[in-house]
């Protein structure tokens, strides 16, 4: 049964940082993609930070310059680097793998708990 726990998140000062991460584990054949959303309260989800397999990475044009998403593949692991943050960066973040799991030949959608990031102003 496959995973996604996230980790990292709390309460922090406008102008701090944060390092979110997530550990998928589980009967996993590969991954292909690793994501991550958050949704404030009231808000819709949103993306935030996603990075493929090869590296590619994209994000969203609020968190461009402030936020790097990295992956450890060995661990199967992606992290989030959060600095300069905002009070409008207050949500819980999500962690999303688009991953196969052993025994099949497709490719999955699947989603960590979430952790809360507070930023106070």
């Amino acid at each position: 049964q496959v995973q996604l726990v996230e980790s990292g998140g709390g309460l922090v000062q406008a102008g701090g940082s944060l390092r979110l991460s997530c550990v998928a584990s589980g009967s996993i054949t590969s991954i292909k993609r690793m994501t991550w959303y958050r949704q404030a309260p009231g808000k819709q989800r949103e993306l935030v930070a996603g990075i493929t397999a090869g590296g590619s990475t994209n994000y969203a044009d609020s968190v461009k310059g402030r936020f790097t998403i990295s992956t450890d593949n060995a661990k199967n692991t992606v992290y989030l680097q959060m600095i300069s943050l905002k009070p409008e960066d207050t949500a819980v973040y999500y962690c999303n793998a688009a991953l196969m799991e052993y025994g099949t030949s497709w490719y999955d959608n699947y989603w960590g708990q979430g952790t809360q990031v507070t930023v106070s102003s």
